[in-house]
């Protein structure tokens, strides 16, 4: 109740899940996760079966909130949360970097990638291309752009056509949107012709994915540039009007990030939840369960990084959990990238 009173901290989206055993006073693992409630019950439900005798208290909230909340009750002298789950990989590594995060050597840690383990302190659990979506009926006759090239050779041609029919994320309101423009400066030198092109085409700016996704898959947008690949992929699933590309030239792959927080009132309870999101088993429930693809070395399959990088192989450019991340978080940087991309999409 504290809480709500409690200068910039809002109130989460808790949710309880009684151990399943019945035990009277049960260990109780607290969860701060961006991921939606609902989509995270299976991972749940596999987690209580395996752990019988553990309840689970779920707080949903913003990716801003999960670290507002974690620094705000560390400085204070008290207890947070058991086990982080974010997808702004910054603000996970900041936490790591700035000692709100326990090392966690867990059964996995050695032959987790290299590029998805900071120190044992971060985890990446996730693996999540962002891809263009296109409308399908609008490219009954014609190739989907697959590359930024033919993105923009398209948007060039189609002119009135499709002005005011595109759409990407609102990289000043979306956390992952400005991720991706921000790999997007770092991978391709010609980015600005994309942006400008999309402001000559009169792009449509939304915070997220849903938003985009519900406009493609009506035919109200005909293509969305750089849309988290899960989400669009969920979308494709029950709306066959939906396609995915992953462009040829280059995909930025992000992830969500795992950790133990270093004021964690459990926190064995929160590695042994890492554990088994880190195991076969969670990973499986990951990629099949909650459509998202899964890290892990040992899965196999659709949905899973290990199909993806046979598939396209350099193609793929992973976010490196690393104090990297951290420059996304500078001040300066991040207001002269946000200025920059006004600036072309006003010119435009």
């Amino acid at each position: 109740m504290l809480l709500a009173f409690w200068p910039g901290f809002a109130l989460a989206d808790q949710t309880f899940y009684p151990a399943k055993s019945g035990r009277a006073g049960a260990p109780v693992l607290t969860v701060y996760s961006s991921l939606d409630q609902p989509l995270a019950q299976p991972m749940i439900r596999g987690f209580q079966e395996a752990n019988p005798d553990v309840a689970v208290r779920y707080e949903d909230m913003l990716t801003g909130e999960i670290y507002d909340r974690i620094v705000g009750e560390t400085d204070a002298g008290g207890k947070t949360a058991d086990f982080a789950f974010s997808s702004a990989m910054d603000l996970q590594v900041k936490l790591s970097n700035d000692g709100y995060a326990q090392v966690s050597n867990l059964p996995m840690s050695a032959a987790w990638p290299k590029w998805a383990n900071w120190r044992n302190t971060a985890y990446a659990l996730t693996f999540e291309p962002a891809v263009f979506v296109y409308h399908k009926p609008s490219f009954a006759h014609e190739p989907v752009p697959s590359s930024r090239a033919e993105f923009v050779d398209y948007l060039k041609r189609k002119g009135n056509a499709v002005y005011g029919r595109i759409s990407t994320y609102d990289i000043e309101r979306s956390g992952v949107g400005f991720l991706f423009m921000a790999r997007d400066q770092e991978q391709f030198g010609d980015i600005w012709s994309v942006i400008g092109a999309m402001g000559a085409a009169g792009v449509k700016l939304y915070s997220t994915s849903s938003a985009i996704l519900e406009r493609v898959a009506d035919g109200r947008f005909v293509l969305g540039y750089n849309i988290l690949g899960s989400y669009a992929a969920d979308w494709a699933s029950r709306h066959p009007d939906v396609g995915i590309v992953l462009p040829k030239d280059y995909t930025v792959v992000m992830s969500r990030i795992g950790l133990v927080p270093q004021a964690a009132a459990e926190p064995e309870l929160g590695r042994r939840y890492l554990t088994f999101f880190m195991s076969k088993e969670g990973q499986t429930i990951m990629a099949r369960e909650l459509q998202i693809p899964a890290v892990s070395p040992e899965v196999a399959g659709e949905n899973t990084a290990n199909t993806l990088q046979e598939l396209l192989g350099a193609q793929l450019r992973p976010v490196p959990v690393s104090p990297g991340l951290m420059v996304y978080l500078d001040q300066v940087k991040r207001a002269r990238l946000i200025a920059h991309w006004n600036e072309v999409l006003r010119a435009q």
